[in-house]
C-alpha cells in the first residue's frame, strides 16, 4: 500500500486524516448560464491548482504520518482536522474542473482536469461541515482498527498476535477463537461506515456520478462499466486455476480435520486457511506440501539461521533495485522510516510506503517480522517508494501510477523474483537451488498466495460497489459480504455470524477507505511485466525461475516506464515495458501452467467446486 500527494492522501485521508488548506465553499448565487471557459482559462485554473495542492502536500503527509505512527486523541484530532480542510479543498477543485468539460483544452491539460475530477476517493459533500464531519467519522474507523484488542486465552491480543495464531495454530478451537474473537472489533463500526457511505455518495453526484463506485471505476481511462466488464474477463481466465487450487486444498484439510470440521465438499472453513481473511494461505502450506516434496527449505528459518534482522531483511530489499541500476534510498529513509513495532504506543502496523514531500522523503511503515511473508512484503513496498521517486519530476497531477494497479504491482513484479529460489541464491541466503523436483512445491507455494488472493482481491470492491449503488443496504452488510466471499473464494466462516457483525470492517482497507480491484490488477501486472522482463533479459527457461535481479538493461527500461508517472494513459505506459497494450492474466497461466497440471492430477476422483 502506498501514501504519496496530497490528492492520493486525500484519497484515504479524507477519512483517515491528512492534508490541510481550504474554506468551506459557499455555493455561488443563481446566475445566467456562464460562457464555456477558453483553453487558456482552463490552464490557468489547472496551473493555480497545482501550485495550491503540492504547497501543502508535505504538511499533509506528516500530519498523516504523525497519527498512524503515535495513535492519540491529540493526533487523531490533528489528523482529521487537516483532512477535512484538504478533501473541501480538494472536493472544491473537482467541482471546478467539471466546469471545463466542454473546454477544448490541450491534451495535457484535459488529463489533469480529469485527474482532479476523480482524485478523492471520498468526495465530500458541498456544503458547510460535510468534510469535517467525513473526517472525524473516517479517522475514528481507522484507529478503531489500528487499536482493536480482543480477550484470548484470558488476555488481550492484537491483531499482530491473532495473525500469528491462525498462521501457526492447528488446533481448531484456538483458530476460531481468534478469528471471531478478531472480527468482534468491528460491529461498532457499521453505522459509522453507513453514514460514510452516504455522505461520500453525496459528494460524488456532485461531481457528476451515479455514485462513489461509478467515481472509483472510472479512473482506469475508460467507463465504469467498460472496466466492471474488464475485471470479469480477467477473472474467467483465472477462475479455472483457483478452483482447482481450492478443491486440492480442501481435499488435505479435510483430511488433517475431518469430516466434521472441513467437510470433503463445498466450501473451505475461513478460519483454517492461515490468514485472518482468508486471503493468502502459504500458513497452512506444511498441510497441503505434496508427498513428494524435494524442496528442503524453509524462508522462515534461513532467514532467521541467515542472522536476518528487519532493517537486514529492508536493506536486502534495496539491494535489489539497486542491482537493477536504481540509486540507492536516501539516508533519511533509515531515519525516518518506521521498520518495526515502536514500544509503548499505539500504531498502524498494516505495511505503507509514503511519499511525504513528493520529491526525496520516501519512508515505510512497517511492524516488520522476520519471515518469509515481510521478506516479500518490504519488496513490495519500496517498489512504491521508488516508482515515487522515479515521477518526481513530473508535474504535481502527474505524480502517481499509470492506475492504481500499476502502483501495486511494481513492488510485486520484483518480488516475483525476490521469491524466486534463483534470487535467494544470488543473495546468499540459499546455498543451493533445488533441482525441477522442486518446481512443484515452489509453484504450489506461490499460487496459496498470488492465485488464492485473487477472487478477494476482486470481491471486496464488489461489495463495495453494491454498498454505494444502494443495492445492498446497511441491515445486509455483513450477508452481503458473505455471499460474495462465498460466490468468489469458496469460502464459509467458522460459524453463525452474530445478528450485528460486519464483517467488512475487519479488514483495513474497508474501515480506512483504500479502494481494492488495484491489488487485484497489480496480481495481473505483475506478472506481464515479469514476463516482458525475463524476454528482454533472454531468459529461457521456465517463467517461475526466472530473476532479473542484477540486470541494469532491464532496470533502464522499467525505470522509464516508472518515470512517466501519471502523465500517459495506462495502456501507453504498459506497452513502454511490456510491448502489450492490454491487461492480460495470461501470463499468470503460463506461470503457473506446470502446478495446475498438477493440481488436475491430484484432484482426480474429487468432487471440485462449492
Amino acid at each position: 500500500m502506498k501514501k504519496t500527494t496530497l490528492l492520493a492522501a486525500a484519497a484515504a485521508l479524507a477519512l483517515t486524516g491528512g492534508f490541510a488548506i481550504g474554506q468551506t465553499p459557499t455555493p455561488a448565487p443563481a446566475t445566467a448560464p456562464a460562457a464555456t471557459p477558453t483553453p487558456e482559462e482552463a490552464k490557468a485554473f489547472i496551473d493555480k491548482a497545482e501550485t495550491d495542492l503540492a504547497k501543502l502536500s508535505e504538511y499533509v503527509n506528516k500530519a498523516s504520518w504523525v497519527r498512524a505512527t503515535n495513535i492519540t486523541e491529540d493526533t487523531m484530532w490533528l489528523e482529521a482536522k487537516a483532512g477535512a480542510e484538504a478533501t473541501t479543498l480538494a472536493t472544491d477543485l473537482a467541482v471546478q474542473a467539471a466546469k471545463y468539460d466542454k473546454t477544448a483544452a490541450d491534451p495535457v491539460t484535459r488529463r489533469k482536469l480529469d485527474i482532479l475530477k476523480r482524485a478523492l476517493v471520498l468526495p465530500a459533500p458541498q456544503r458547510p461541515g460535510a468534510a469535517e464531519q467525513m473526517a472525524t467519522i473516517g479517522s475514528r474507523l481507522d484507529s478503531i482498527y489500528s487499536t482493536g484488542k480482543f480477550e484470548f486465552k484470558g488476555k488481550q491480543i492484537t491483531l499482530n498476535d491473532a495473525e500469528d495464531v491462525l498462521a501457526n495454530s492447528r488446533d481448531p478451537a484456538e483458530l476460531k477463537a481468534a478469528w471471531e474473537g478478531w472480527h468482534s472489533i468491528s460491529p461498532v463500526m457499521s453505522a459509522d461506515y453507513a453514514q460514510l457511505v452516504d455522505l461520500a455518495n453525496e459528494g460524488s453526484r456532485q461531481l457528476g456520478y451515479a455514485d462513489t463506485g461509478a467515481l472509483w471505476r472510472s479512473g482506469y481511462d475508460m467507463g465504469p462499466d467498460e472496466f466492471a466488464a474488464e475485471t470479469d474477463r480477467l477473472w474467467q481466465q483465472i477462475a479455472p486455476f483457483y478452483k482447482n487450487l481450492h478443491c486440492y486444498v480442501r481435499t488435505r484439510l479435510n483430511a488433517q480435520y475431518g469430516d466434521a470440521v472441513q467437510p470433503k465438499t463445498g466450501p473451505i472453513r475461513a478460519d483454517l486457511l492461515g490468514n485472518m481473511w482468508a486471503q493468502q494461505w502459504g500458513n497452512v502450506y506444511p498441510i497441503v506440501a505434496p508427498k513428494e516434496d524435494a524442496s528442503a527449505y524453509s524462508l522462515d528459518k534461513l532467514l532467521v539461521e541467515k542472522g536476518y534482522d528487519p532493517v537486514k531483511m529492508v536493506k536486502t530489499g534495496e539491494n535489489f533495485y539497486s542491482s537493477l541500476g536504481l540509486a540507492p534510498l536516501p539516508e533519511t529513509f533509515w531515519t525516518r522510516s518506521q521498520i518495526v513495532r515502536p514500544e509503548g504506543r499505539e500504531v498502524v502496523c498494516h505495511a505503507s510506503a509514503w511519499d511525504l514531500d513528493d520529491a526525496d522523503d520516501i519512508r515505510i511503515k512497517m511492524c516488520t517480522k522476520v519471515n518469509a511473508e515481510d521478506f516479500y512484503t518490504v519488496h513490495h513496498e519500496l517498489g512504491h517508494n521508488y516508482y515515487q521517486r522515479a515521477y518526481k519530476g513530473q508535474p504535481y497531477l502527474f505524480k502517481g501510477g499509470a492506475n492504481d494497479g500499476f502502483h501495486e504491482a511494481i513492488g510485486d513484479f520484483v518480488g516475483l523474483s525476490a521469491l524466486t529460489p534463483t534470487y535467494l541464491n544470488q543473495v546468499g541466503i540459499l546455498d543451493k537451488v533445488p533441482g525441477t523436483e522442486g518446481d512443484t512445491p515452489f509453484l504450489l507455494k506461490m499460487a496459496l498466495d498470488k492465485i488464492a488472493f485473487m477472487p478477494f482481491g476482486l470481491m471486496v470492491d464488489r461489495w463495495r460497489w453494491q454498498v454505494y449503488d444502494g443495492s445492498v443496504k446497511p441491515a445486509d452488510y455483513n450477508a452481503a459480504w458473505w455471499k460474495l466471499r462465498t460466490q468468489y473464494q469458496g469460502i464459509t466462516p467458522p460459524g453463525p455470524r452474530p445478528a450485528n457483525a460486519f464483517d467488512p470492517g475487519a479488514k483495513y482497507h474497508v474501515p480506512a477507505n483504500v479502494p481494492y480491484t488495484r491489488y487485484f490488477l497489480a496480481h495481473v501486472y505483475q506478472f506481464q511485466f515479469h514476463r516482458a522482463a525475463c524476454k528482454q533479459a533472454g531468459w529461457k527457461g521456465p517463467l517461475h525461475r526466472c530473476s532479473v535481479y542484477g540486470n541494469k538493461a532491464v532496470g533502464a527500461k522499467f525505470n522509464k516506464m516508472l518515470e512517466m508517472g501519471q502523465s500517459k494513459p495506462w495502456p501507453d505506459e504498459l506497452e513502454a515495458f511490456t510491448g502489450e497494450r492490454r491487461t492480460d492474466a495470461s501470463a499468470v497461466t503460463e506461470y503457473f501452467a506446470p502446478l495446475n497440471k498438477w493440481l488436475i492430477a491430484q484432484n482426480k476422483g474429487q468432487k471440485c467446486g462449492w
